[in-house]
């Protein structure tokens, strides 16, 4: 089997040609997740185990639904092939969620209706059938994690050293220091401080805090971003990071 992630996987390992213009590219999740892949066919069970770690998740495989069984407890999701060589699928799946809520996504070459119905009455939380596109997977990968991990509200109250910016009452203070600022201006810094470690694209500002995503940014950004600067007495609070975006410093 062609490993590329764009490929389709089909049923006990074959595959048809990916079409070009109908993929997507896929962006890792911030979060690697531990995925058991539960499937016997082993070229295709590589290629998902390849593909996975691709996008920066921990992918083991196991071939048989008794080593499912054991050591399902240590995996975030698990890929499940409802054709295995000694345990039924849905046998497996039933079992699994009496024990635990780790979520379960079906992938089979079972295609009725009524082999939907029944997986997802099993407790399958999602069900794909053979053959799919692996941009596909991703994405319901996602939208699983989404539903039983749901994200966390921000923090009303953000600090960094001596910075605190306070949502709730869209406050700025500076070392106990009040900080006056613009909509603008405290909508930016919320979101560079919302998330420190992450440089945020000029796009993503206009999008963010302009609600613009047409726009050329010009000097927009940077005319706020200086002010801020100014006002918070420092340059090294807001990095610029060249041909990319801003960062939250720390002066």
């Amino acid at each position: 089997m062609n490993r590329h992630s764009t490929e389709l996987f089909g049923p006990r390992g074959t595959s048809a040609p990916a079409r070009p213009a109908e993929i997507t590219a896929v962006h890792p999740r911030r979060e690697a997740l531990r995925v058991l892949v539960v499937e016997s066919e082993a070229r295709a069970a590589d290629a998902l185990v390849l593909g996975l770690s691709r996008h920066g998740h921990h992918a083991e495989n196991v071939a048989t639904g008794a080593k499912a069984l054991q050591v399902h407890h240590s995996a975030d999701l698990i890929l499940l092939d409802l054709d295995l060589p000694d345990l039924d699928g849905l046998e497996i799946c039933r079992t699994i969620r009496a024990t635990c809520a780790t979520p379960v996504i079906a992938v089979t070459a079972r295609d009725t209706e009524l082999d939907r119905v029944l997986g997802l009455q099993a407790g399958a939380d999602d069900y794909m059938v053979k053959p799919y596109g692996f941009s596909e997977l991703m994405a319901r990968i996602e939208a699983v994690m989404r539903r039983v991990r749901p994200p966390q509200p921000p923090a009303q109250i953000i600090t960094r050293g001596g910075l605190s910016i306070d949502a709730g009452i869209r406050e700025i203070r500076l070392d106990g220091r009040r900080i006056v600022a613009t909509r603008k201006e405290f909508d930016l810094l919320h979101l560079l401080a919302s998330q420190p470690e992450t440089v945020i694209s000029r796009r993503q500002l206009m999008m963010q805090v302009w609600d613009d995503s047409w726009s050329r940014s010009g000097r927009t950004i940077d005319t706020h971003v200086s002010s801020l600067r100014s006002k918070l007495g420092s340059s090294s609070w807001i990095i610029t990071v060249r041909g990319v975006g801003f960062r939250l410093g720390r002066a």
